[in-house]
C-alpha cells in the first residue's frame, strides 16, 4: 500500500511546532494526490490547513497500541516525532528512564533516586537475554558479559552524553554490575577495589557546573580484566583531556574540583592543621564561582569516604598526606598577592603568608619563587635576558604553574590507582567502560569544546560503521537481499580536523612560532578552508571565530586562547625550582624523563592519556592537541578490536527537575548522540521484524478459514501477506522472520482494528436487536393483558343487573352453610375412628412392654449368679498362672546367677594374667618418664640461661637509652638558646622535633617494660610447668613402689606354688581309686536310666489309654446343650478346657497314685548319687586349687589350669542340678494333687516340665562339652606336668600318671555318650506328650495350637567396639545410597541405629567412647553433605536423619518436657549417665545448615522454570498476550532456554514432595520447605513482572491468576493447605488482580488501595505505570489516575522497595516429634553392611 493512501480521515499526523517541536493533529478529510493542503484538527480543537504542495506530507503518528514501546525501532513509523513522543510517554507517564533504540540504550536522567539498582535487580537481569526484560543499564552490562563469555571476545560499553545527563552514574552502575555477577572466590576483594576507584576519580576529576552538580571534567576508559573463569582479576584506567583551566577559573555558580572543598571542610581536624587551610571562601581558586556549597552534599563526609577508598586501594596515610600537601599548596599559590610596580613590572612581598606556606609545603626556596613568578628568562644564542613581567603576565604564570601541578598530580593518582588494580599473570578478556563527554555547544566555545567534539566525531564514525555492519549481518542471516543504505559519513569533518594541513596541524605549526598568535592561526584557517571546504564557514558578524559543520550541529568556536591552551607551557625557571624541591613527590613530577611505574606495557593497557614531559626544547615539545589526537587514535584502535555497546545519556531539562521533559532539549541531544541517525538507517530498510509465530498469533483474525486449514504456519503467513499487501517490495520473507518496511505494521494494525471493529459492530447489532425484540415482546404481552382485563370488566358491567346480583349473593350464602355442615360431619367421623385406633394400639404396646420387662428381670437374676461364678473361676485360674510364672522366673534368675559367678571366675583369672604384662609396661613407662624428666630439667637450665642473657641485654639497652636521653637533653638546651634568636615558626618546628624524640624514648621504654612483663609471665609459666612435672614424677614414684610390692608378693606366691607341685604329683597317684569309684557310679546311673525309661514307657501307654476312654465316654453334645452361648463365649475367652473337666479328674488321680509309688524309689537313688557326687566334687576342687597355684609359675601351666578350673566348676553345677530335679519332682507331685479342676492346669504343668527338660538338656549338653574340654585339658596338663617333673620324679612315675589320666578321660567320654542317649530318650517322650496335649486342645481351642515360645528380649542397643567407629560411619553415612534404601524402611532408620550405638556407650558409662562416637558421627554427616552439596535426594535424606537423630536425643534424654508422650518401655530406654544437650545444639545448627543448602538446591533447580512457566507460557486458549513489539534482539543473544510450562513447575514440585516423603522428612519441615518454594515462585514472578512492561496487561493477569489456581490445586492435592504457602503468593495474586481490574474512576482507585494490601506503594505505582494495552480497545492508565492512587497511599507506611528479596529465607523451626518406633524392635538390614554390630 502506498504511503499517501494512509492519509485518510481519523488518522493522525505530526505537525512541526516552535514550542513543543512536534504537535499531534487528526486528519479531518481524506487526502488525495495533488491536494495543496491537508485538513487537520489540533488536539486543542483548532482547525488547520497544513500546506503540503511544496512541502512533504507530515509524518504519520503510530497507533496508540505501539506507543510506549521498549525499542524505538519497533515503531511502525520511524521518525523524529515518533521517537520523541515514545520517549516522553515512557519517561513522564510510565516513569521509565531506559529505552532501546536498536543497539543503543537511551538513558534519561530522572533527577531522582529510583529503586531500580539494588542487588535484587542485578540478580534478576543476570543470565537473561537482552529483550526478555525491560530496558536497563544492567541489561547492556549483562549482554556485554554474556558475549564476552560466549565468544571469548573483548567488549566495550561506550557511555556518552551532555554534562548532567548521567554518564558517570551509568558507568558506575555497569562496573557495579560486573563486580556483583563476577565476584571471585578469592579474598583479594578485587571487585571492591575496582568500585573504590570511582569515588577517588570523581573527587579529583569532577566538579559542579551550571548543568550538573557532579560533572566529569575528563574522559575515562576503564578496562575491567577477567580470568578464564570470567571473574574479575584487575582493572586499568586511561584518562583524556582533563579540564585544567577549572583549577584557576570557574564561571558563576560553578565550583572547582570536589577534592579542594573536601580538604577545606576538614581543615580544622588535627591531622590537617599543618596544611594551614581554612574555609573555602578564603581561597581564590575555590570562591571564584560564588558557590562553595552544594545543597544536600556534605564535603566533610565525602572526605572521609575518599580516605576510605584510598585505604581500600592500599594507598595509606603517607601517600594521602603527600597528595593533600600538593592540593593545599595549589590553594595557597592561588592566594599569593602579586602587586603591580608601574606598568611593566610586578612584585611579590617576601612576607606574603601564603607564599611562605606554599614554599614550606613543597620544601622550596621562598625568595627564588617570589622572584621568578614576576620575571622570566629569555635564552638566545648570544645571551640570556631576564625580563620582568606585568602583573597580568605574572598572574598567568602563577595560574599556569597551578594547572601544571594539578595535572601532574591527577595523572599520578591515576597511575597509583592502576598500580593498586594491577594483577599477576595474563588476563583472558576484558570489558572496557568509556565515560566520555558528549557533543557540546555553548554560547562561547573554546579549545576544550573543539577537542570534545572532535572525539565525538571519531566515536560517531565508529558507531555508524558498527550499526551498518549489524544491519548487514542481520540481512545475511535471514537471506534477505542486501541493498546499500545511504548513511551519513563524517570522514570529511575528521579530515578537516586531523588530516595533513588540517586545523590541528596548522594550530601546532603556529604554536612553534616564537610570536605565534591566535589571529594569525585563524587567518590561515580562513585562507585554507573558506569557500574551499563546505564544512568550514566564516561567521558573518565576527572575525575572531570560525564555524564547523559537525554531524550533530554547526558550532562556532572563538579562537581566543587556542594557542595558549594547546601549548600548555610553564616558564622553565619555575620548573627548575620545582625540580630542586626536597619534597620527593613534587620533584618527581618535573623530572626530564620520569620512570613509569605502571605494569601495563601493551598498546591497549596504558595508564593514562596524560602527556609525558620531554626535553625543554620547544621544537621537540608536543602540544596538547597532538597528544589528544594520538590518545584518541589509540582509543579507536581499542574500540575497533572489541564489540561495542552504546549508552546514550539524555538530559531531560536544564532546571534539574524530576521527570520533566523538555522536548527541544531532548530533540537536540537525540540529534547529537546519533539516536536519530540509527533510526534513519533502520527506516531506510525494513525496520519492523516479526517472527512467523508472532505474526500468525497476532493477525490470525485476518485469515480465512481456507488459509487456516493449511498446516504450515509459515506458508499461511506468506499467503496472507500476499493477499493483504499488494506491493511485494514492502516486505521480505526471511528464514525465521518477516521484514516490513516503515508503515506496513501500522497498516496491518489498521486492518486488524477494522476487522475487530466490524465484528464488534455486528455483535452490537445482534445484541441490540435481541434486546429490542425482547423489550417489544414484553410490552406487547403487557398490552394484551391490560386489554383482556379491560374488556372483561366492560362486558361484566354491561351484562350484570341488580336482581342477578341478589340471586348470586343468596346462592353463595347457601353454598357456604351447606359446605360447612358436610365438612364438620366428616371431621367428626375421622376423630372417632382415630381415638379408637389409638386406644387399641396403646393397650397392645403396654402389654408387650410388660412381658418384656418380666423376661428381662429374670434374665438379669440368672446372669448375676452366672457371672459371679465365672468371675470366681477366672480369678482362681489367673492366680495359679501367676504362681507358675513366678516359679519359672525364679529358676531362671538362679541359673543366671550361676553363670555370672562362673564368668567372674574367668575374669579373675584373666586379671592375674594381665598383671604381669602390666607390671612390665609400668616399668618401661617409669624409665621413659625418668628420661623425659632429665630432658625437662635440661630445658629449664637453658631457659634460665636465656633469661639471664635477656635481662643483661635489656639492662644494657636501658643504659644506652638513658645516655641518649642525657645527650638529647643537652642538645635541647643548646637548641633552646638558638631558638630564642629565631622566629616563632622555627620554635614550633623544634618543639615538634623534641616531642617526637621524647615520644620515641617513651615508646622504647614502654617496649622494654612490655618485654620485661612478657619475660616474667613466661618465667612463671615455666615454673608452673616444672611444678606440674614434679607432681607427676611423685605420683609415678608412688606407683613404682606399689608395683614393686606387688611383684614381691607374686614372688612369694610363686614360691608357695612350687612347694605344692610336689603335693600335686602325690595326689596324682590317687587317680586310680577315683577311677574305680567313677566306674561304679556309671553302672548305677545306667541301671537308674533303664528303670526310668521303662517307667516312662508304661506311663505313656497308660496316659494314651486313659485319654481314649475319656474321649469315648464323655458326651460333648450334652454339655454344649446345657451351656448357653454366652457361657461358651466366656469360657472360650478365658481359655479354659471345661468340656474335659470330669474325664481329666480321673486321669489326674491315676497319675497321682503312680507318681507317689515312684517317688520313694527316686529319692533313694538320688541320695546315693548325691553322696558320691559330693565326694568327687571335693577331690576335684582340691585338684583345681593345685592347678590354679601352678598357673602363677608358668604361662603355659596357668592357661591349662584355667581351663581345668572352668571345666571342673561344672561338677558342683551337676550337684545343684540333681537337687533341682529332686525339688522339681516334689513340685510336680504337689501340683498333680492340686490339678483336680481343669485340664488346662495340667497342660500348663506339662509345658513347664517341657521347658525344664529342655534346660536340663542344655545343661547336659554343656556338661558333655565340658567333659570333652576336660579331656583335652587333661591331655595338655599331662604334657605340662611332664615338663615340670623332669627334676622332681623319675620317668616311670610319669608314665603311670599319664596312663591313669588317659583311663579317666576314656571313662568320661563313655559317660558323656550315655548322657546324650538319655537326653534323646527324654526328648522323644516329651514330644509324644506334646502331641497328645495338642489333640485335646485342638477340639476346643482352635486359635492356640500350643503354648507360644518365649521370644528373645532386646533392650534397644547396638553393641560395637571403639575401633569399629570408622566402619560404622563409612557404611552407615558415607557409602549409604538413599535411593536403594528408603523403600520399605522406617523413617530415619540410620538415625535410630546411630542412637542405639549412643545408648550402648551410655550404658557402658564410657565418656571417651561416647564423645568419640558423637564427634565422628557429626563429622561424617558434615562430610557427606559437603560431598553431595548439589544432590537433592542426598540432602533430603540426611536432613531427615539428622532431624530424627536430634529427636531421639531429646526423646530419650530423660527430660520431662520430652518424655511426656513416651511409652513406659521408651522411658526405660532413656540415657542414664550423660547429658547430651551440647551435642543437641550442635546437631540443631547442623540441621539448619543442611536445610539451607537443601532449600538452595531446590531453588536452583526450579528458578529457571518460574518465569517461562508462570509468565511467558500461555495455557489459556484464546488469550494471547502478544502485541506488535517487533523487538530486535541482539544477534548474539541466542534464546537457548527450554520451553517450560506451569506443568513443568508442578512436576518439579511433585518430584520434590515425593522425594521428601520417601526420605521420611517430617511433615512440618516439609511444609516449611514448600512454603519457601512458593515464596520463591511468587517473588521471582513478581520481580520479573515489575521489570517487563510487555507482561503488564489484562490478559497476562488472567494467565497469572490461572497459574496461581494450579498451584493452589496442587497444595490441596498434597494436603498442604496448612503450610501457609498460599499466603506467600498473595502479592502475586494481588498484582494479577490489579492488572485485570478497571482503572478509571475514583472508586476504582479506592478499591485498589483497599485490596492491594500486600503490595507496597512503589510496586502498585510501578504496575499502573507499566500497564500496557494489548489492543486498541483497552484503555491506558492515565497519569491522573496514578496520582490519585498515590495520594490515597501516602498514609501507608511501607518499605519503599520495588523488588522482593528472592534470597529471603523464612526462619526454620524443628518441632519435636517423638519417634513411635520401639528401639528393641529395630533390625539392621543386611544392605547396610553392619554385620559387626550386635543387638543387645
Amino acid at each position: 500500500m502506498a504511503l499517501a493512501e494512509l492519509y485518510t480521515q481519523y488518522n493522525r499526523v505530526w505537525i512541526p511546532d516552535n514550542k513543543e517541536v512536534w504537535q499531534s493533529a487528526e486528519i479531518t478529510k481524506n487526502y488525495k494526490a495533488g491536494d495543496r493542503f491537508l485538513h487537520v484538527q489540533l488536539e486543542d480543537g483548532t482547525e488547520l490547513n497544513y500546506p503540503v504542495d511544496p512541502a512533504p506530507l507530515p509524518p504519520l503518528r503510530n497507533p496508540d497500541i505501539l506507543v510506549g514501546e521498549n525499542d524505538l525501532t519497533a515503531l511502525s513509523y520511524l521518525h523524529e516525532p515518533a521517537v520523541l513522543h515514545n520517549l516522553k510517554i515512557r519517561f513522564v507517564e510510565s516513569k521509565l528512564i531506559y529505552t532501546y533504540s536498536g543497539i543503543i540504550l537511551v538513558a534519561i536522567n530522572p533527577y531522582k533516586e529510583l529503586p531500580i539498582y539494588g542487588d535484587a535487580i542485578i540478580h534478576a537481569y543476570s543470565g537473561q537475554n537482552m529483550g526478555d526484560m525491560d530496558p536497563h543499564i544492567f541489561a547492556v552490562a549483562e549482554e556485554a558479559y554474556k558475549q564476552m563469555a560466549r565468544n571469548n571476545k573483548n567488549q566495550s560499553i561506550i557511555v556518552s552524553g551532555e554534562s548532567g545527563a548521567g554518564k558517570t552514574v551509568s558507568a558506575r552502575y555497569t562496573m557495579r554490575y560486573f563486580a556483583t555477577v563476577s565476584k571471585s572466590s578469592s579474598n583479594a576483594h578485587v571487585e571492591d577495589k575496582v568500585l573504590a576507584s570511582n569515588p577517588i576519580t570523581e573527587a579529583v576529576g569532577n566538579a559542579k557546573t551550571t548543568r550538573n552538580d557532579n560533572s566529569s571534567r575528563f574522559g575515562k576508559y576503564t578496562e575491567i580484566s577477567f580470568d578464564q573463569s570470567y571473574q574479575i582479576i584487575g582493572a586499568n584506567m586511561r584518562t583524556y583531556l582533563l579540564e585544567k583551566s577549572r583549577v584557576v577559573f570557574q564561571s558563576e555558580n560553578e565550583r572547582n574540583y570536589h577534592i579542594f572543598y573536601q580538604l577545606c571542610a576538614s581543615a580544622m581536624q588535627p591531622e590537617y592543621e599543618h596544611l594551614k587551610l581554612g574555609n573555602a571562601e578564603e581561597f581564590n581558586y575555590t570562591r571564584m564561582g560564588g558557590s562553595t556549597v552544594i545543597e544536600g552534599v556534605d564535603d566533610r563526609a565525602n572526605m572521609v569516604e575518599t580516605q576510605k577508598t584510598f585505604a581500600l586501594l592500599g594507598l595509606k596515610g603517607d601517600f594521602q598526606m603527600d597528595v593533600f600537601k600538593m592540593l593545599a599548596a595549589i590553594l595557597h599559590l592561588g592566594n599569593v598577592e602579586i602587586a603591580a610596580v608601574g606598568d611593566e613590572r610586578s612584585s611579590i612581598s617576601m612576607e606574603d603568608k601564603h607564599l611562605s606556606i606554599f614554599c614550606e609545603l613543597l620544601d622550596l626556596k621562598c625568595d627564588k619563587m617570589a622572584r621568578w613568578l614576576c620575571h622570566r628568562k629569555i635564552v638566545t644564542t648570544s645571551e640570556t635576558v631576564i625580563k620582568p613581567m606585568t602583573r597580568a603576565q605574572a598572574v598567568n604564570a602563577r595560574d599556569a604553574l597551578a594547572k601544571k601541578i594539578y595535572s601532574h598530580l591527577f595523572d599520578f593518582i591515576v597511575e597509583r590507582i592502576n598500580q593498586a588494580l594491577q594483577f599477576p599473570g595474563k588476563k583472558h578478556t576484558f570489558i572496557g567502560v568509556l565515560d566520555i563527554y558528549g557533543f557540546e555547544t555553548f554560547d562561547v566555545n573554546s579549545f576544550e569544546q573543539f577537542c570534545i567534539n572532535y572525539a565525538n566525531e571519531k566515536l560517531q564514525q565508529q558507531f555508524n560503521l558498527h550499526v551498518f555492519k549489524l544491519e548487514q549481518e542481520e540481512y545475511m542471516k535471514e537471506d534477505i537481499p542486501w541493498t546499500l543504505i545511504d548513511f551519513y559519513d563524517n570522514q570529511p569533518v575528521i579530515d578537516l580536523i586531523e588530516a595533513k594541513m588540517g586545523i590541528l596541524e596548522l594550530l601546532d605549526e603556529e604554536c612553534l612560532l616564537p610570536h605565534g598568535k591566535d589571529e594569525n592561526w585563524l587567518q590561515k584557517l580562513y585562507n585554507n578552508f573558506v569557500n574551499k571546504n563546505t564544512l568550514f564557514e566564516k561567521p558573518r558578524m565576527s572575525s575572531s571565530s570560525f564555524i564547523i559543520q559537525h554531524f550533530a550541529d554547526k558550532v562556532e568556536y572563538k579562537c581566543e586562547g587556542f594557542l595558549e591552551k594547546n601549548r600548555d607551557t610553564v616558564h622553565e625557571v619555575l620548573i627548575e625550582i620545582l625540580k630542586e624541591s626536597k619534597f620527593h613527590l613534587c620533584a618527581n613530577f618535573f623530572q626530564d624523563s620520569p620512570v613509569s611505574v605502571s605494569p601495563f606495557s601493551s598498546t591497549i593497557n596504558i595508564k593514562s592519556a596524560r602527556p609525558v614531559l620531554k626535553s625543554p626544547n620547544k621544537q621537540l615539545r608536543t602540544t596538547v592537541g597532538s597528544k589528544f589526537r594520538n590518545s584518541l587514535s589509540l582509543l579507536m584502535v581499542t574500540l575497533n578490536a572489541t564489540t561495542p555497546h552504546y549508552v546514550r545519556c539524555i538530559k531531560p531539562n536544564d532546571e534539574k527537575l524530576p521527570f520533566e521533559f523538555d522536548s527541544k532539549r531532548v530533540a537536540q541531544q537525540l540529534r547529537a548522540c546519533g539516536v536519530l541517525e540509527t533510526i534513519r538507517i533502520s527506516a531506510q530498510s525494513y525496520p519492523s521484524r516479526w517472527t512467523y509465530i508472532e505474526f500468525f498469533s497476532r493477525y490470525s483474525i485476518l485469515m480465512t478459514q481456507q488459509e487456516l486449514s493449511i498446516n504450515d504456519k509459515k506458508q499461511i503467513c506468506k499467503i496472507v501477506l500476499q493477499r493483504l499487501i499488494q506491493d511485494h517490495n514492502q516486505y521480505q520473507f526471511g528464514r525465521t522472520k518477516i521484514f516490513f518496511r516503515a508503515g506496513q505494521v501500522a497498516y496491518l494494525e489498521k486492518l486488524r482494528s477494522d476487522r475487530l471493529r466490524q465484528a464488534c459492530i455486528l455483535i452490537q447489532k445482534r445484541v441490540r436487536g435481541w434486546l429490542q425484540r425482547k423489550k417489544f415482546l414484553s410490552m406487547r404481552k403487557a398490552a394484551v393483558t391490560v386489554q383482556q382485563y379491560f374488556r372483561g370488566q366492560r362486558t361484566v358491567r354491561q351484562a350484570i343487573t341488580a336482581r342477578n346480583l341478589k340471586e348470586t349473593w343468596a346462592a353463595i350464602i347457601i353454598q357456604k352453610y351447606c359446605r360447612g355442615y358436610l365438612v364438620r360431619r366428616l371431621c367428626q367421623l375421622i376423630h372417632v375412628a382415630a381415638v379408637t385406633i389409638q386406644a387399641y394400639t396403646r393397650g397392645f404396646l403396654a402389654r408387650k412392654n410388660y412381658r418384656k420387662m418380666r423376661e428381662e428381670q429374670k434374665a438379669v437374676i440368672l446372669q448375676k449368679y452366672a457371672r459371679a461364678w465365672l468371675a470366681r473361676r477366672r480369678f482362681q485360674n489367673i492366680r495359679r498362672f501367676v504362681l507358675n510364672i513366678q516359679l519359672s522366673y525364679r529358676v531362671q534368675q538362679l541359673q543366671k546367677r550361676i553363670e555370672e559367678q562362673s564368668r567372674e571366675n574367668h575374669g579373675l583369672l584373666e586379671r592375674l594374667t594381665n598383671l604381669a604384662s602390666a607390671h612390665m609396661n609400668d616399668v618401661d613407662t617409669i624409665q621413659k618418664l625418668e628420661s623425659e624428666l632429665e630432658k625437662l630439667a635440661a630445658q629449664k637450665r637453658t631457659y634460665e640461661e636465656k633469661g639471664k642473657k635477656y635481662r643483661e641485654d635489656s639492662e644494657q639497652k636501658i643504659l644506652k637509652l638513658e645516655n641518649q636521653n642525657k645527650e638529647l637533653q643537652e642538645q635541647k638546651e643548646t637548641l633552646e638558646i638558638k631558638l630564642q634568636e629565631k622566629t616563632e615558626e622555627m620554635k614550633e618546628k623544634m618543639d615538634d622535633l623534641t616531642q617526637q624524640l621524647f615520644n620515641d624514648v617513651q615508646k622504647e621504654e614502654n617496649q622494654r617494660m612490655i618485654l620485661e612483663k612478657n619475660f616474667q609471665s613466661q618465667k612463671q609459666d615455666y615454673e608452673k610447668e616444672i611444678e606440674l612435672l614434679k607432681g607427676e614424677i611423685k605420683i609415678l614414684k608412688e606407683e613404682k613402689t606399689q608395683l614393686q610390692q606387688q611383684i614381691q608378693q607374686e614372688i612369694i606366691i610363686q614360691d608357695g606354688l612350687k612347694m605344692e607341685v610336689g603335693q600335686l604329683t602325690k595326689q596324682a597317684q590317687k587317680i586310680p581309686e577315683l577311677q574305680k569309684e567313677i566306674e561304679l557310679l556309671q553302672t548305677q546311673k545306667l541301671d537308674v536310666e533303664k528303670q526310668a525309661h521303662s517307667q516312662k514307657r508304661e506311663l505313656r501307654e497308660k496316659m494314651s489309654e486313659v485319654t481314649k476312654q475319656l474321649l469315648e465316654s464323655y458326651d460333648f453334645e450334652d454339655v454344649r446343650s446345657r451351656l448357653s452361648t454366652e457361657d461358651l463365649e466366656h469360657l472360650n475367652e478365658d481359655g479354659e478346657l471345661w468340656f474335659a473337666y470330669e474325664g481329666l479328674k480321673k486321669a489326674t488321680r491315676v497319675l497321682e497314685s503312680h507318681f507317689q509309688s515312684q517317688k520313694e524309689i527316686y529319692e533313694k537313688e538320688i541320695e546315693g548319687l548325691n553322696f558320691k557326687v559330693e565326694h568327687l566334687s571335693q577331690d576335684i576342687n582340691h585338684l583345681q586349687k593345685l592347678f590354679r597355684e601352678e598357673n602363677d609359675i608358668n604361662d603355659g601351666i596357668r592357661l591349662e589350669v584355667s581351663r581345668l578350673t572352668s571345666e571342673n566348676l561344672v561338677i558342683p553345677d551337676l550337684k545343684q542340678q540333681v537337687a533341682e530335679l529332686e525339688n522339681q519332682k516334689l513340685d510336680l507331685e504337689n501340683r498333680l494333687q492340686e490339678q483336680t479342676v481343669k485340664l488346662k492346669e495340667m497342660s500348663n504343668r506339662l509345658h513347664y516340665e517341657l521347658e525344664r527338660d529342655r534346660t536340663q538338656r542344655r545343661t547336659t549338653e554343656a556338661q558333655n562339652e565340658v567333659n570333652t574340654k576336660e579331656n583335652e585339658s587333661l591331655k595338655d596338663t599331662t604334657q605340662g606336668t611332664e615338663g615340670l617333673s623332669n627334676g622332681l620324679m623319675q620317668d616311670e612315675v610319669q608314665d603311670e600318671v599319664q596312663s591313669k589320666i588317659k583311663q579317666v578321660t576314656a571313662r568320661l567320654a563313655v559317660e558323656n555318650m550315655d548322657l546324650e542317649e538319655k537326653l534323646d530318650m527324654k526328648d522323644r517322650i516329651i514330644k509324644k506328650l506334646e502331641d497328645q496335649i495338642k489333640t485335646l486342645t485342638k477340639t476346643i481351642e482352635k486359635a492356640e495350637a500350643h503354648a507360644p515360645a518365649v521370644p528373645k528380649e532386646y533392650i534397644g542397643m547396638m553393641e560395637y567396639k571403639k575401633e569399629d567407629e570408622e566402619r560404622i560411619i563409612q557404611n552407615l553415612i558415607l557409602d549409604l545410597k538413599p535411593r536403594g534404601v528408603v523403600v520399605n524402611m522406617i523413617p530415619g532408620l540410620p538415625a535410630h541405629i546411630l542412637f542405639m550405638c549412643v545408648r550402648y556407650a551410655d550404658y557402658l558409662n564410657d565418656a571417651d567412647m561416647l564423645k568419640s562416637f558423637m564427634n565422628v558421627t557429626i563429622d561424617g554427616i558434615k562430610q557427606v553433605v559437603k560431598e553431595h552439596s548439589e544432590d537433592f535426594e542426598m540432602l533430603s535424606f540426611w536432613l531427615s536423619n539428622t532431624y530424627h537423630f536430634l529427636n531421639c536425643l531429646k526423646q530419650y534424654s530423660g527430660e520431662e518436657e520430652f518424655t511426656k508422650l513416651n511409652t513406659p518401655r521408651q522411658n526405660q530406654n532413656c540415657l542414664k549417665h550423660f547429658d547430651l544437650s551440647e551435642y543437641r545444639q550442635i546437631l540443631s545448627d547442623l540441621a539448619i545448615r543442611i536445610y539451607h543448602q537443601f532449600i538452595l538446591v531446590m531453588e536452583n533447580s526450579i528458578q529457571h522454570m518460574i518465569v517461562p512457566g508462570m509468565l511467558e507460557y500461555e495455557s489459556l486458549q484464546g488469550i494471547s498476550g502478544l502485541k506488535p513489539t517487533g523487538f530486535r534482539k541482539r544477534s548474539s543473544s541466542i534464546d537457548d532456554t527450554d520451553t517450560y510450562t506451569i506443568t513443568s513447575i508442578l512436576q518439579q514440585l511433585s518430584y520434590f514432595y515425593s522425594t521428601m516423603c520417601q526420605n521420611g522428612l517430617d511433615s512440618e519441615l516439609l511444609k516449611q520447605a514448600v512454603k519457601q518454594l512458593f515464596f520463591l515462585i511468587g517473588a521471582v514472578t513478581l520481580n520479573s513482572l515489575f521489570l517487563r512492561k510487555d507482561m503488564c496487561s489484562c490478559r497476562k493477569g488472567m494467565q497469572i491468576r490461572c497459574n496461581i489456581s494450579y498451584l493452589e490445586e496442587w497444595l490441596k492435592d498434597k494436603n498442604l493447605q496448612s503450610s501457609n504457602a498460599k499466603e506467600t503468593l498473595e502479592p502475586l495474586s494481588q498484582a494479577a488482580w490489579l492488572l485485570q481490574v478497571k482503572k478509571i474512576t475514583d472508586d476504582d482507585a479506592k478499591e485498589i488501595c483497599e485490596h492491594c494490601t500486600s503490595l507496597s506503594t512503589v510496586q502498585i505505582v510501578k504496575i499502573l505505570n507499566s500497564y500496557t494495552p494489548i489492543d486498541d480497545f483497552e484503555k491506558r492508565v492515565t497519569p491522573s489516575f496514578v496520582r490519585k492512587v498515590q495520594a490515597l497511599l501516602n498514609n501507608r507506611e511501607d518499605v519503599p522497595q520495588l523488588m522482593l528479596d528472592t534470597k529471603y529465607l523464612f526462619q526454620v523451626t524443628f518441632p519435636f516429634t517423638p519417634s513411635p518406633h520401639a528401639l528393641e524392635l529395630i533390625q539392621v538390614p543386611s544392605s547396610f553392611k553392619l554385620g559387626f554390630l550386635t543387638r543387645v
